[in-house]
């Protein structure tokens, strides 16, 4: 019995929409930010509601639904709804292409099925995130517009000029990586990274690849998620809270909540692209089951994939926000030249690979 490629797609949206994504919005994000907030500012965090307060995430979602819906008199009704929906969506079908793991082998009527642990494996898998990254700023800037607030626009304007500056680099330190794996399918890309080098020691992964790559693209996600030290377009001593001042309730809520799937997003790609994806170093050795093995695989994403929320997280409780003179000056005259030189080096290596040199 073949199971249909719909259900499978329905089931595996299901899956990640409602047993990853929100469980992780609502525990590695918010929760986890709060506790890793009030340690880094001795403080206590959330311990009310629940033992340790683990309850908070759960008592905060009816609150946001149950908080009056106010729109300004003067805002666009149609667009100022429809800018969070926009952020929101596009927040979500980012994680259509994910890979967060090869297979996974399933008995169905004693014949073995291996189900890809990916929604969709499109052969444009880089380009079709770096295009949802590009629309995310419309839901961001039509709603600053809408809101008919100064500080809401210029929130706006802000967030547009900050993600058309950083996409430029974004886009740019992808292109080492596609050179050397000749492929734009984010599982292929995966699959590339698997071996050792430097005398079998050291995993193929492109972090030590393509180092400048790396630097410029987790640099450039910090921008295009609007986190701190590059939260221009929410600076609170200068625009109240930037674009999303004027919402409330829920609306507000589903910023929020895109946010941090921004956040998970960008901490996706860069375990994808940079660590390896669902690689598991030295696996092999183990002499697993196909079954656990793939339960490792996804063990270790998600492993690297909470290391660098936790990485994100960090940064922004413990660094200042840059004057926009800074902002752009890193992103124009830093972030895209580095890019650039680490696609010029990627060519001049391209025919004999860095992870050669030392087998």
């Amino acid at each position: 019995m073949e199971i249909s490629p719909v259900i499978e797609a329905l089931i595996k949206i299901i899956v990640v929409i409602f047993f990853i994504l929100l469980p992780c919005v609502a525990y590695l994000g918010v929760q986890l930010e709060r506790k890793l907030s009030a340690w880094i500012q001795n403080r206590v965090g959330p311990n009310r509601v629940g033992p340790y307060g683990l309850l908070q995430p759960l008592a905060d979602i009816p609150k946001l639904f149950f908080k009056e819906d106010i729109v300004p008199a003067a805002a666009n009704k149609f667009v100022h709804s429809l800018g969070p929906l926009i952020s929101l969506t596009i927040a979500f079908s980012t994680f259509a292409v994910m890979p967060f793991g090869d297979t996974l082998p399933i008995v169905v009527n004693g014949v073995v099925h291996n189900i890809s642990l990916q929604i969709a494996n499109v052969n444009i898998g880089v380009l079709y995130v770096l295009a949802l990254s590009s629309l995310a700023v419309y839901g961001i800037t039509l709603s600053g517009w809408s809101s008919n607030n100064k500080y809401s626009l210029l929130g706006g304007i802000r967030s547009s000029a900050q993600m058309i500056s950083y996409e430029l680099s974004l886009g740019l330190s992808i292109i080492g990586i596609v050179m050397l794996s000749n492929t734009l399918q984010l599982n292929d890309i995966v699959k590339a990274q698997s071996g050792y080098y430097l005398f079998g020691f050291l995993p193929n992964w492109n972090i030590f690849v393509q180092p400048i790559g790396f630097i410029t693209f987790f640099v450039a996600m910090f921008a295009e998620t609007n986190r701190l030290p590059f939260d221009l377009p929410e600076a609170e001593p200068e625009l109240v809270a930037g674009y999303h001042t004027e919402y409330t309730g829920m609306k507000f809520g589903m910023f929020m909540l895109s946010e941090f799937l921004a956040m998970f997003a960008a901490a996706g790609m860069i375990t994808t692209l940079y660590l390896g994806g669902w690689q598991a170093p030295y696996i092999e050795y183990l002499n697993l089951s196909p079954f656990v093995v793939s339960l490792v695989q996804v063990g270790a994403f998600f492993t690297k994939f909470a290391l660098i929320v936790v990485f994100f997280m960090i940064v922004r409780w413990s660094m200042p926000r840059f004057r926009y003179d800074q902002l752009m000056n890193i992103g124009w005259k830093v972030m895209i030249p580095l890019s650039l030189l680490n696609i010029a080096l990627t060519g001049l290596f391209i025919l004999k690979p860095i992870h050669t040199w030392f087998n």
